[in-house]
């Protein structure tokens, strides 16, 4: 990819954890305390019910963009 518009294009087709870490490089934080149980109960597999039901809604359309 060479282009913005492409990149930008190809954001939705990734999963959540690939979008989260598209951002985080993009905006370099450094994590707080949240972020980093959140990456401890991601590797745990603790949100993976959770991410089903958000990929299976966004395959159904019921996920749109805020105004």
């Amino acid at each position: 990819m060479s282009t913005v518009a492409e990149i930008k294009a190809a954001i939705p087709s990734l999963t959540l954890a690939e979008r989260a870490e598209v951002a985080g490089c993009l905006n370099q934080w450094h994590d707080d305390d949240w972020d980093e149980q959140m990456k401890h109960d991601l590797a745990a597999g603790k949100l993976d019910s959770l991410l089903s039901k958000v990929d299976g809604d966004i395959a159904q359309g019921k996920i749109h963009d805020l105004p």
